[in-house]
This record gives structure tokens, sequence and C-alpha cells, in this order.
């Protein structure tokens, strides 16, 4: 399980890649993609980089890869998340670089605003099943329309809830979870039970959980605290109404001892633990934490549904993984096989059993659904599935001392709202102005 969802990368390591990157990587050739036979007649061996988070799902459908035919083999390469982005731009800079990559999704711009990636727009359109990729993650790996990866697995935020306690209380859950009024109130109802019960759980010192969980409700209100093109970006926390909204209702939960006093240290490392245990109401969490790490009782209990905005909506964090192919990749039309096989139905309805969810919409059949309910909703609510294109992502949520944790933290906690907000405003600002590349 992946418990800190996203590698750190600093003010340092976005310069680090800057040196690291030639000033342009079109010094290393591209690959052809458009020549006849190009990821259908391949033969040899393609070396893949995949993150060591995800390596388990990875050697699920590379396995099978090698079964299905003796033409291609594919050897996985894992890399630890916090050394990924710098290992990659050394072996771009040094031009030996791996045949495909296995990259958060994330992080799939550093490397396209740098030129590294072939542009497999081309192929991605022939796909009969284009429309159907989340587009949260595919414009992560898209840049002046055209695409440089598609999305591979998928690893999405939502809400999930104990029925039971639900039922206990007299609640719909559904009716409950529109909003962030019905959140609280069902929060509340929950709490009152007694013996233990808390109404919601969150990891509230985890800074990468912290983007992934909180950040889908001023999304389900249109709301992005991230604005303007790469380049030209700005933060907006000041003057942004969900934003507000969402940190003032996360303030009453914990003044009201709706959540446990734990979340105020918890640092992901027991993530959703308090949920299997059937103690808490409801855990704004992803499949593998809610889900597939819990008992089958369980499991047989929860239910699920996407983040709510602070008056309706619904979001997603598009998080996962892209397939990205380098340039200079010296069996790309291989690559780009395993591409389209990873992409095939079969593997993708599979996805949930390691954790992760399809990143195809049509993957949710009916047996897809008998099989794996509990991953479902990600599928049904996909246009909902965003994740903002900016080269700061790490720098503002998911390193310990970025931005977006000390703003949840202070308004929480502290219950300074306002400072949270305007030192938030300001901190954005500055890191989005320095972190451009």
């Amino acid at each position: 399980m992946e418990l800190h969802r996203r590698d750190v990368l600093g003010l340092g390591g976005l310069a680090a890649l800057a040196a690291l990157l030639p000033g342009c990587a079109s010094a290393l050739p591209e690959a052809d993609v458009s020549a006849a036979g190009f990821g259908e007649d391949a033969t040899g061996t393609v070396r893949l980089w995949c993150r060591a988070a995800t390596v388990v799902g990875v050697r699920q459908v590379v396995d099978a890869f090698n079964a299905s035919q003796d033409a291609v083999t594919v050897e996985v390469t894992p890399v630890l998340d916090g050394q990924y982005v710098t290992k990659l731009a050394t072996a771009i800079r040094g031009g030996n670089v791996p045949d495909i990559v296995d990259i958060d999704d994330i992080n799939s711009m550093l490397f396209i605003y740098r030129d590294s990636f072939t542009d497999l727009t081309p192929l991605v359109q022939q796909l009969d099943f284009a429309a159907q990729l989340n587009p949260g993650q595919l414009g992560l790996a898209t840049r002046n329309g055209r695409h440089y990866g598609v999305p591979y697995i998928a690893d999405n935020s939502a809400l999930f809830y104990n029925t039971e306690l639900f039922e206990r209380a007299g609640l719909d859950p559904v009716e409950q979870t529109q909003d962030l009024d019905g959140l609280l109130e069902a929060a509340r109802a929950i709490g009152e039970l007694g013996e233990g019960t808390y109404g919601w759980s969150v990891d509230g010192n985890a800074a990468g959980i912290l983007g992934f969980v909180v950040q889908p409700h001023i999304w389900a209100a249109k709301m992005p605290n991230v604005v303007g093109d790469v380049g030209a970006q700005r933060g907006s926390m000041k003057d942004n109404d969900a934003v507000r909204r969402t940190f003032a209702f996360y303030r009453t939960l914990w003044t009201e001892k709706l959540m446990p006093q734990a979340n105020f240290s918890g640092d992901g490392s027991r993530w959703g633990a308090d949920f299997r245990d059937g103690k808490v109401g409801m855990i704004p969490a992803n499949f593998s934490v809610a889900a597939l790490n819990a008992s089958e009782e369980m499991r047989a209990k929860t239910g699920v549904v996407l983040l709510p905005g602070p008056d309706g909506g619904r979001a997603t964090f598009a998080g996962g993984d892209n397939l990205c192919i380098p340039r200079g990749a010296p069996n790309a039309s291989g690559a780009w096989q395993f591409a389209k096989f990873a992409l095939d139905l079969p593997q993708q309805a599979n996805l949930p059993a390691g954790g992760y969810i399809p990143v195809r919409s049509d993957a949710a059949t009916d047996e897809y659904r008998r099989t794996f309910p509990l991953a479902v909703a990600p599928l049904d609510g996909i246009a909902g599935a965003y994740a903002p294109t900016t080269l700061a992502y790490n720098l503002l949520f998911n390193q310990q001392d970025s931005p977006w944790i000390a703003a949840f933290r202070r308004a929480v906690f502290d219950g300074d709202l306002d400072g949270a907000l305007e030192q938030g405003q300001k901190d954005f600002d500055r890191i989005l102005e320095q972190a451009q590349l």
C-alpha cells in the first residue's frame, strides 16, 4: 500500500532537473510512430521503469504480456519514488533511456515541458477507446493538444462510508453525502452513537494525503486553488470560497470531536485502520486503503461515492501512473505494443485486484461491478477526475512543509482560518512564480 502517495521534489529538485536535462531534449531522436508496423511487429526486449510504489500492479500486467506472446519480452526495473525524477533525468541527460516509463501522472509534466517524451498523439487518437480514457490523467500527459503519454493505472480519491453505522444512525448515505452540510449532519449523528465511534477520519499530518482527499471538495465546486497556464500560474486561496468552506467544515469536525484525536498527528503510517476496524462512519481515501486492505466482513458493509463540493457536485483526484516513451528509446515500437496490451480491457478490469482503478470508463462492465463493487464509483464519475496541470505540485502539496498542509493545519487545528488563507495565498504565489521551468 502506498502511504505517502508522491515523491518529494523541492525547489532544489526542480533546479536539479533543469540542470540535468538538456535545454531541448530533441538531441535524442524521436521514434517515427507513423512508421508501418509500429507497435505491431516489434521484437526483442523492452526495458520498463516503474515506481516502486506501483510495482505489484505493473508486474501483474507485464507477466500477462510476456506470457501472451514470445516476440517481445518486457523487463521491469523498479525505481524508488523519491529517486525517480532524478534518475530518469540523469538517464535522459546521458542518452541511455528505458524504452517506456510508468511515471506518477503528476510528474509527467516535468518531462513533457522539457521535450523529453515521444509525441504519441496519432497513436492515442487511433485507439478505439480513446474517448473512454480518464480525462484528468490524460490531461497530465498533454501539452498544446498533443499527447505524450497515456493513462495506465488510476489511484482515485473517494468517500467511503460504513453502511452499518449509517443504518444505526437512521441515515441514507447517498442523501447525506451530497454536500458538506449533509456530511456534517451525518458525522454528528454517527458520533452520537457512542461506543468510541467517530463520524469522520483523516490523517491530518500527512501532506500527500491531504492534497489527495481534501482538494476534490473544491474541485467539485469548480473553484481550483491553482489557476492559469503553466508559466503564468497563481494561487487561489485567499478569496476561494470553496477552500474557506472546506477548511471550515474540517474545523467543525475537529472542534466537535467528530474526528479521532489521533488525526492531529496521523502521518499515513496507519491510514484507514480506524475505518477498517469499523469505528469510523466516513473516510476520504482510495480503494486500496478503504477496501483492498479491509476484511471481507468490513468490505460487505462499506459503500462509496465521490467527494462532494460545499453545495453539491462530485470530484475525485486523478491520481495514478501514465505510460510514456522517452525520446531515444531503443525499442519504442515494442514499448507501444506493451502499452496497448496494458490498456486492453482484460488487464484494466483486473487492476483492482492489485489496489488500483482502471483508466477506461468502459471497464465498468456488469462482471466488473459484481467483482469489484467498491471500485466502480471512480469509473462512473470519471468525468470528475481532475488534478492540476502544474510543475509545482510537489512543492505546493506533497512536501511536509508545503503551503497546503500548513494552511490546513492552521485553519483546522489552530482555528485561524483567515490567517491560513492569507498566508496560503502568499506561499502559493511565491512557489508558482519560482517553480516555472
